[in-house]
């Protein structure tokens, strides 16, 4: 026989029961289970190199500490509600929700008076009253949009927090959670406010140059207007769709790694390259999840309202009656107030929602690209044998270095 038909795999037997030199027939080995060592390793390299039993990373709190799929990353912003509803619907309600309705109460009521004022007006003053008119609402538009902000950027910080320690197994109240983002709410609120700014602008920039080109009249001016209406608008979606996609990170560096607002936008930018498609798909799936959740629950008080109008005022389709309008007007307001606050209460739990879900791909994003599931599993595994560790989500520049690297057991230098 030649030694290629004496040749057999190390570790295999021939028909006297002694390692031969037979090669495998083709169907008849099979690969190792996983985690399992190859039969023979051992024997023919010795201990020291035997491959180690593959073992599950760990899941100490919200999430696995590994790179993401799709099903953690939907299921996690959900779980976060139930695992600290005090913090998350409590925060939903205490910095969105009651302000959403105050400011909503508030804003309907200064309108109504104005309009009120317009309609009781004199004829003389009609035009002062209809200015007025037009620059209160701008300025309570304003207004609204600035309280919102500052309550919705306290909000992030305050999920994009709770999201990170859950993740890690620990439970913070809300004390500790202020400490966590009390010298990063300037910067929240400075970065909300500047993006909303900025897209205001947009908006108002093509706005400027309809109306500009409207008052040019003639058919050039008019046909101007139009089409820098429609595709400025509509070149407005992918930008936006870019943008917002490109800066969703911005909060969750600012929180979780201190940085700067320069550098925290810088940051986003660069996490995101290469998961672009990923990161923006995620986030419009939540946004539409969330939209369905808030519709299913929103709808019925519509319809609601419209019945409860036919119960009251059967006849004011066909009555003229100030008393039978004004029944049915009372009835309208009600119901579409107590909506307003559905909604509102709904949709500060959606923003929790959605907030959650980007904090998560923050998180993801850093283990893919940066190792950060191996930085927060060493944090876990030196908490549990009571090591004062430093925060793992803090830059390696910003902490220092807890857990050298080792070689593996058995390794020998060349």
């Amino acid at each position: 026989m030649t030694d290629e038909e004496n040749w057999q795999a190390p570790g295999s037997q021939g028909p006297s029961g002694q390692e031969g030199q037979q090669p495998p027939q083709y169907g008849q080995q099979q690969p190792p289970q996983y985690g399992q060592q190859q039969p023979g390793w051992q024997q023919q390299y010795g201990p020291a190199y035997a491959q180690p039993g593959w073992t599950p990373p760990p899941k100490p709190g919200l999430i696995p500490l590994r790179p993401l799929t799709l099903g953690p990353l939907l299921a996690a912003p959900f779980q976060a509600l139930r695992r600290n509803p005090r913090i998350t619907v409590g925060a939903a309600l205490l910095l969105q929700g009651i302000p959403s309705i105050v400011v909503t109460v508030l804003v309907a009521g200064a309108i109504a008076l104005l309009v009120g004022r317009l309609v009781s007006g004199d004829i003389s003053d009609q035009p002062a009253l209809r200015a007025g008119l037009i620059g209160g609402t701008v300025v309570l538009g304003v207004l609204s949009l600035v309280i919102t902000s500052i309550f919705s950027a306290l909000l992030q910080g305050v999920i994009v927090g709770d999201v990170a320690r859950e993740s890690l197994g620990e439970k913070l109240t809300f004390r500790a959670l202020w400490q966590l983002i009390r010298g990063r709410i300037g910067a929240l609120i400075g970065w909300t406010l500047l993006f909303a700014l900025a897209w205001i602008v947009a908006l108002a920039l093509v706005a400027a140059i309809v109306v500009a080109l409207a008052m040019l009249g003639g058919p050039a001016g008019t046909i101007g207007a139009v089409l820098v209406g429609i595709f400025g608008g509509l070149g407005l979606i992918p930008l936006a769709v870019w943008i917002n996609t490109k800066l969703a990170m911005v909060p969750s560096a600012i929180v979780l790694e201190r940085l700067p607002l320069r550098a925290a936008v810088q940051r986003s930018w660069r996490l995101t390259n290469g998961y672009f498609w990923r990161t923006f798909g995620i986030i419009a799936l939540v946004g539409v999840i969330v939209y369905a959740i808030t519709q299913v629950i929103g709808i019925p008080f519509g319809l609601l309202g419209g019945f409860l109008g036919g119960v009251f005022a059967p006849t004011s389709a066909s009555s003229s009656s100030g008393e039978t309008m004004t029944q049915l007007l009372v009835t309208q307001l009600s119901v579409n107030v107590l909506a307003s606050i559905v909604t509102s209460i709904v949709g500060a739990i959606g923003s929790v929602i959605q907030t959650a879900a980007v904090s998560l791909l923050y998180i993801d994003l850093r283990m893919r690209k940066e190792g950060l599931d191996l930085e927060l599993v060493r944090f876990v595994e030196g908490r549990q044998t009571g090591q004062d560790l430093s925060d793992p989500y803090l830059p390696p520049a910003q902490r220092p270095q807890q857990f050298p690297q080792q070689p593996p057991a058995g390794w020998q230098a060349g």
